[in-house]
């Protein structure tokens, strides 16, 4: 079934192949702002160093924890911005969003190779916007 609020017109290219639209129709709720996410565990331990696609999918949950806590889930996201080092590491990156996001509810996407992140060991930062419906809303 098609989503109304994903948008894939046939007049732009193709997706990439993991879930992604060209646009995303923003739904009525509460919007947050997640601050740039990597692969830091509650001790800022680095997890998955050398390992783009363990680093993806820690980012991706702790954006999910975030969300969590307002009573959102990954769903609720609309847009991510990804920012990674390597453009060797490029696919796995790709491989681990499909893990984390349903192709139906991928968000709007932008991705950007860098020069580096905080931390010499990091090699993606994931930043995301999230739309939560009022009846999910919470605040812990």
């Amino acid at each position: 079934m098609k989503n109304p609020f994903r948008i894939n017109p046939e007049t732009v290219w193709p997706g990439l192949g993991f879930p992604f639209h060209h646009a995303v129709v923003e739904p009525e709720g509460r919007k947050v702002h997640v601050s740039g996410q990597v692969a830091w565990d509650l001790e800022r331990n680095i997890i998955g160093i050398g390992d783009a696609g363990t680093q993806t999918r820690y980012a991706i949950k702790n954006i999910q924890n975030i969300l969590f806590g307002l009573g959102g889930t990954l769903e609720d996201i609309i847009s991510v911005n990804v920012f990674y080092v390597d453009q060797a590491d490029y696919q796995a990156i790709c491989d681990a969003r499909k893990e984390m996001f349903e192709i139906e509810h991928g968000p709007a996407s932008t991705a950007v190779r860098v020069a580096g992140l905080v931390h010499d060991k990091l090699l993606v930062e994931i930043s995301a916007i999230a739309v939560i419906p009022e009846e999910k809303f919470k605040v812990e």
